[in-house]
């Protein structure tokens, strides 16, 4: 009877760990499949805001700017290059207005779809508010201060009245 039971707990713990070896196989598979969907939904996201501002000179010929364009125009310039919140779209804007909101808790992806108008159910559509706060975050308008929730930069925080930290 002892033999019985010995064998059936050796084949237990060699089952358990073939088990934890396909578990952490297809946990690797998983974080390469999220990685490649990450790319991926940053890609559509700057593809259609290339085209969009393709068809944007289009309609908005009439009013054209005074400003000399510095390089290439980017859908997010750099925040040392732009002159302040006008130069982002108007989701950009609205983005950058709800990070301001959240101050120190800061603005998580899922939220930043809400805001823009997006179905936050939908893992794709909260993976491109999340390219969009990453492209934020690359371009020097937010800081990305823990995993997953962004921020202004320490410079750009308010405080309650609207003046920069440490201007009671």
């Amino acid at each position: 009877m002892r033999a019985v039971l010995e064998a059936r707990h050796k084949a237990a713990v060699v089952r358990v760990e073939e088990l934890e070896a396909e578990l952490e196989r297809v946990r690797a598979d998983l974080a390469d499949a999220e990685e490649v969907l990450r790319h991926r939904a940053i890609r559509l996201e700057q593809y259609l805001e290339a085209l969009a501002e393709e068809e944007q000179p289009a309609e908005t010929v009439v009013g054209v700017s005074q400003r000399k364009p510095v390089g290439p125009r980017r859908a997010v310039p750099h925040r040392e290059n732009a002159a302040g919140l006008e130069d982002l779209s108007v989701d950009y804007q609205a983005l950058m207005a709800v990070a301001a909101e959240a101050g120190a808790e800061g603005l998580g992806a899922r939220r930043a779809a809400v805001v823009l108008g997006w179905d936050s159910a939908s893992a794709s559509r909260v993976e491109g508010a999340r390219a969009r706060l990453k492209r934020l975050v690359e371009r020097g308008w937010l800081v990305e201060a823990k995993p997953g929730k962004f921020t202004m930069p320490p410079s750009e925080q308010v405080d309650h009245v609207g003046r920069p930290d440490g201007g009671s």
